[in-house]
């Protein structure tokens, strides 16, 4: 089982400190912009290409949808540059972590239904988390401060580890192996049970496997597979037809190829055996909450036009919009301090599975946006957001690993404009 598949879901954030740019940055010259976006299609056009010219992707697509329609599709490069087949509207791309909002509307469905409060402990309903224990930093464990809450998992406050720290909970997690496709929901519970906790739940910040946890939940209170339940009440009723975590073979040739960047920061293409394990083993029993969805762009751009139109597209209505509202705002106490990567986001806090933008950009650095967007990315540089200001969203495809975010900061300067400040909002 291949570590790199394993970590899939965290090892884009671990990497999205930005690094210089292809474009260039200059401060802002004008005063804060808060008007409305102009989508400039040359603008993006010329953003999509200077990534695959600079070396930092291979293929490149993106769409913008504003106001109600289509304001922008493109593409730029090859999908699979070895096979000579170039980035397709149909193409399919492997989205990781983009995974995880879908998942978060999975269970804030059952969560309308009255399945469950926010508030109430985990362990009320996967009783194999009891008694979980936390790290002591004396060599030690000891029982939390608290339970692990539900709200917990939707955040990232529950202490979780994804075993990517040199720390003796996350070699417990390496060695449970949790997250290894051979297992299912219930054995990664069972295994992830007895890893201890980082930190007390609700002591900070901190990307976790707690997603996973919630594809378990959904799948014991809807007594259905967590792939079943969402392919039944999320990518069917939103018509994401080709979206899903076990693809026929007839759809492997429209699959983009991951390009891993070594040493020599060249990109070179994954071995194809690695990009079937998610999506085209049928060895493989994992359904992560955290990863795994393999989708066109189209398909996600429908979850994303859902999101803007707080739960309904197209007469079919998903989540309430309330619920929108409650998934998209900072859930993040003042206290919660220590947030390790999270900042490298933006001047953003975390709802439920969004960072959720709290500020305008502070530095030239910091990807355009407007307070009160909500947006993930994806663990080889997808990307997607939603703006209720502008009443836009975004979908970005590419397959670079390790995540390179200055792809991100150049497809926002591209749409919003490199100045772009949107209005202080709260």
């Amino acid at each position: 089982m291949s570590k790199k598949l394993i970590h899939a879901a965290v090892m884009a954030a671990l990497l999205a400190v930005p690094a210089a740019s292809a474009l260039a940055r200059q401060a802002p010259t004008s005063a804060a912009q808060a008007a409305a976006v102009s989508v400039d299609k040359a603008r993006i056009d010329a953003a999509l290409k200077a990534m695959v010219d600079s070396g930092r992707a291979v293929g490149v697509s993106a769409l913008v949808w504003a106001d109600g329609r289509e304001r922008y599709f493109g593409t730029a490069g090859m999908a699979d540059r070895e096979a000579g087949k170039p980035m397709r509207r149909d193409t399919l791309v492997q989205i990781y972590s983009m995974t995880k909002p879908v998942t978060g509307v999975a269970l804030m469905q059952l969560w309308e239904q009255g399945k469950f409060g926010l508030d109430d402990p985990l362990s009320r309903y996967l009783p194999e988390f009891a008694d979980i224990k936390v790290i002591d930093g004396q060599g030690g464990t000891r029982p939390p401060a608290r339970p692990i809450l539900i709200r917990d998992i939707l955040r990232h406050t529950a202490g979780f580890s994804y075993g990517m720290r040199d720390t003796a909970a996350d070699a417990a997690f390496n060695a449970a192996d949790p997250l290894n496709l051979h297992n299912d929901l219930t054995e990664f519970g069972r295994r992830l049970a007895k890893v201890p906790l980082l930190y007390d739940p609700g002591e900070r910040w901190s990307y976790s496997a707690a997603v996973d946890v919630q594809a378990l939940l959904v799948e014991t209170l809807s007594g259905q597979p967590f792939e079943a339940y969402v392919k039944a009440h999320i990518l069917d009723p939103l018509g994401m037809k080709e979206t899903a975590w076990t693809q026929p073979e007839s759809a492997f040739p429209r699959m983009a190829a991951v390009y891993n960047k070594g040493p020599d920061g060249k990109l070179a293409k994954e071995d194809a055996a690695e990009t079937r394990l998610m999506n085209f083993d049928p060895a493989r029993r994992m359904t992560m909450g955290g990863a795994g969805l393999a989708a066109s762009i189209d398909d996600y751009a429908r979850f994303t036009r859902m999101l803007l139109g707080g739960g309904s597209l197209d007469g079919m209505k998903i989540l309430n919009p309330s619920t929108v509202r409650l998934m998209a705002t900072d859930h993040l106490d003042a206290r919660v301090t220590d947030r390790w990567w999270l900042p490298s986001k933006g001047s953003v806090g975390f709802g439920f599975d969004f960072a959720v933008r709290v500020k305008q950009p502070q530095t030239p650095d910091e990807n355009r946006g407007a307070v009160g967007e909500f947006f993930w990315d994806g663990r080889d540089s997808t990307l997607f957001w939603v703006d209720p200001v502008n009443r836009l969203t975004a979908v970005f495809f590419v397959q670079t690993f390790p995540f390179d975010a200055t792809l991100h900061h150049d497809l926002r300067a591209a749409v919003y404009g490199p100045d772009y400040l949107g209005p202080k909002g709260d």
